[in-house]
């Protein structure tokens, strides 16, 4: 793969895109991980405005540090790349308090609370701005196993780099030049306040994964690792296929109405 082409391609959609909403720019939340890092870069590749948003809550200091450098590399290269940083643990920790006391308790639930919570102020900071939410969501995540937040993080306007598998966006973020820290950083979605990975919590590599996603042959023919991948890729895509398909519509017959 042409890792210039690429980008290049990749920046064109963006800049028509754009262009033909009559939108000012793009708005993208900054997690201090490599498809945000990515997403950013390209965005800002545009010479379109580009607003860059740090929304810690309880974060990991090295997430946070990592997403602030990334921003602060960004608009060294780049006079069109603005920072904003709105910390949400505050209001997080309010919403919590009001909460009936099993959702409060529910992990999951208060994790997935967090991206949402990031998604209402992008859609906020956007709207003021006239900027499309740019989505940092990949091939794996957005339409294999369904590893994002329904309304949260899986909430954008464009999905610039859903086409492209993790292993083709740390490709291509290496050679546009994106900071090492991030490059070598372990995946994690940030979302639990503790050090887990996004391998912990899916059970299998992001390479495993695409393997699984691609994997067209004879079953019997693979060994034990190869048929535990695959059955938690079928299973994560079976449970989560809520997320990754059209939101379903009841199609009232005519002679009902």
């Amino acid at each position: 793969m042409n890792q210039t082409e690429l980008s290049k391609y990749i920046t064109v959609w963006l800049n028509a895109y754009c262009e033909k909403a009559r939108l000012s720019g793009f708005i993208v939340g900054i997690s201090g991980g490599v498809d945000s890092a990515l997403t950013s870069l390209l965005c800002a590749h545009t010479g379109k405005r580009t607003i860059l948003v740090n929304m810690p809550i309880r974060q990991a200091q090295s997430e946070y540090n990592r997403a602030n450098k990334h921003i602060e590399d960004l608009q060294a290269k780049f006079s069109n790349v603005e920072k904003i940083e709105v910390d949400l643990t505050l209001l997080f920790e309010q919403f919590e308090k009001t909460l009936p006391k099993d959702t409060f308790e529910n992990a999951l639930a208060m994790a997935n609370t967090r991206a949402r919570l990031r998604m209402t102020t992008l859609y906020a900071i956007g709207q003021t701005h006239n900027c499309l939410v740019a989505g940092t969501g990949n091939k794996i995540e957005d339409f294999g196993v369904g590893f994002f937040t329904k309304y949260g993080d899986g909430g954008v306007d464009i999905s610039p780099i859903a086409d492209l598998t993790k292993t083709e966006v740390k490709n291509l973020a290496s050679s546009l030049g994106v900071i090492n820290e991030i490059l070598i950083a372990k995946p994690t979605d940030g979302l639990w306040g503790d050090d887990r990975s996004d391998e912990d919590q899916l059970g299998a590599t992001y390479p495993e994964l695409e393997w699984a996603m691609e994997f067209k042959g004879n079953e019997e023919n693979l060994d034990d690792r190869q048929k535990t991948v695959l059955s938690i890729f079928k299973k994560l895509n079976a449970v989560n296929k809520h997320k990754m398909e059209p939101i379903p519509v009841c199609l009232v017959p005519h002679n009902l109405r």
